[in-house]
């Protein structure tokens, strides 16, 4: 008799534990308490209809961003999940304005590797019930080991990311993540709090009919960008292209790594840089993309070979489908 039972993310990770870079079990661990945090923090945001726990709490971020009840819980459960596990020797959070050293439990500082997290994606969706989510990176530290983390552990370029992955909290919960090997999703069952493999060897189409941006801002967008969304909505060929943004990066990459897309978050005349953090959000989600088959840019060069100078910088960011990708590039090149 055969059956059809799904392998569960813990499973998943210890078979393929020796395809990682380094498989000293270090990194399998760290996965595995994401996996722990996610689970709290995706409880919470069930319940947060039901409790006093959505809304502001009154506090801003370093970005200077209305801090909501939910993205305070969400930092503080994932950076004390991470510290009692012993498993990193740093932390950096969007929420947080400097990193967070860790001492192991010997106080030899003889842990490996950093995590740089976006707690709660999309927060401002929270009281609408939209999806949020949680986006994390992982590096190996580049300071000797047995002395304390530097801000050099954190300032590393994307291309130095030995796993980055994301949480979508939505009519079902997913972990999607990367080791450099591919991109697989695990969908947690709710009866039984485990993951499972339900999307396995993930990919982006090569094009696709959906194009994410906010186009609120289109008059302060770069004329490369505002000539591309006008090819978009051309009835020409397969196009128009139909017009997704939800306003949570997680949600608006998710769906269209599944269903073909490109998402845009331009520079502008407001923005300046841009609004995305390189750090926290972009050089991510550009592992995660370049693992699926896609692309990810920062308008003029690729995300992950950006050289970061602050925890807290904001970069223009692109992403998805190959060859909806390549012909924004065109456009913006006109303009170079």
């Amino acid at each position: 008799m055969t059956t059809n039972r799904k392998q569960t993310l813990g499973e998943f990770i210890i078979e393929n534990q020796n395809s990682f870079q380094y498989s000293s079990g270090e990194l399998s661990k760290l996965i595995n308490a994401i996996r722990l945090a996610a689970k709290v923090v995706n409880h919470e945001v069930n319940k947060a209809g039901l409790v006093d726990i959505i809304g502001s709490v009154g506090d801003t971020n370093i970005q200077g961003e209305n801090q909501q009840k939910l993205d305070v819980f969400a930092n503080e459960k994932f950076i004390q999940t991470l510290t009692n596990r012993e498993i990193v020797c740093g932390i950096a959070s969007e929420e947080e304005d400097s990193f967070i050293s860790i001492n192991s439990s010997d106080e030899n500082h003889q842990n490996k590797y950093v995590v740089l997290i976006d707690p709660l994606d999309g927060s401002s969706n929270i009281d609408v019930n939209v999806s949020v989510g949680t986006i994390f990176s992982i590096y190996r530290r580049v300071t000797p080991v047995g002395t304390p983390v530097t801000i050099k552990d954190f300032l590393q370029p994307g291309n130095q990311q030995v796993a980055a992955g994301y949480v979508v909290y939505g009519t079902s919960t997913m972990i999607v993540y990367t080791t450099g090997d591919g991109v697989n999703g695990f969908t947690l069952n709710p009866a039984l709090g485990t993951f499972y493999l339900s999307h396995p060897k993930m990919k982006f189409p090569e094009t696709g009919k959906i194009y994410s941006v906010n186009e609120g801002n289109y008059i302060h967008f770069h004329q490369g960008v505002k000539d591309y969304i006008k090819y978009c909505q051309m009835e020409e060929g397969d196009r128009p292209y139909t017009s997704r943004y939800i306003g949570s990066l997680v949600s608006d990459f998710h769906r269209n790594m599944i269903k073909g897309g490109i998402y845009m978050y331009p520079k502008s005349s407001v923005t300046g840089s841009g609004k995305l953090r390189l750090l926290y959000e972009c050089n991510p989600m550009a592992f995660i993309a370049e693992q699926a088959n896609g692309i990810a840019f920062g308008g003029k060069t690729r995300i992950m070979d950006i050289q970061p100078t602050e925890l807290h910088q904001r970069v223009p960011f692109f992403c998805g489908s190959k060859k909806m990708v390549e012909k924004l590039q065109e456009f913006l090149e006109r303009y170079q």
